[in-house]
């Protein structure tokens, strides 16, 4: 019989793991916090995300957008930040992602149906790269509890750090312009 650990609610946890060994059995849990933002709504605009798994970071990366409104660029930090977690994950693990944007969430989550058209393609995009990661969830957060991934759009949007390359023409393939 193998050992198993006890949460401290009282519930049978997964078989123990050493640190930093994956159980591919169950999956990894990853957390995934995205903010975007605009000066000037619209202006110009960024993307942070901050990717960790197990509590280890992965990722920590800003990108400039260009000109683009609040809501685009928060919605390009999250289909950039499931990019670069695609990178590190398999469709088993499970995903946690984090924004302090009630729309983009309360959208995502389908709590509220998406009218502008601007936003409509970005939305069909997130949802398509979320797909495979059917142990997938969104939260809201308050900005205070995401100032990494803020820090990290303000960042790309300073030093205009360019999307790479790769990311940019699937997004252009996508009809996405940045």
């Amino acid at each position: 019989m193998s050992k198993k650990r006890v949460t401290d609610f009282g519930q049978q946890a997964l078989p123990f793991l050493k640190l930093g060994e994956r159980d591919d059995a169950h999956g990894s849990h990853f957390h995934l916090y995205v903010d975007g933002g605009a000066r000037n709504n619209p202006g110009p605009a960024g993307a942070g995300m901050y990717l960790t798994c197990e509590g280890k970071p992965l990722v920590a990366q800003g990108h400039y957008l260009g000109t683009k409104t609040n809501n685009q660029a928060e919605y390009l930090a999250l289909i950039l930040g499931l990019m670069h977690a695609q990178k590190h994950m398999q469709p088993h693990d499970e995903l946690s992602i984090f924004a302090d944007s009630q729309l983009l969430v309360r959208q995502i989550n389908g709590e509220y149906v998406v009218r502008n058209e601007g936003l409509k393609p970005l939305h069909l995009i997130a949802k398509k790269l979320m797909q495979p990661y059917q142990r997938s969830r969104m939260t809201h957060i308050y900005r205070e509890h995401n100032t990494q991934a803020d820090a990290l759009a303000n960042k790309g949007i300073d030093k205009k750090i360019a999307v790479p390359a790769t990311m940019k023409t699937w997004l252009k393939e996508h009809g996405i312009i940045l």
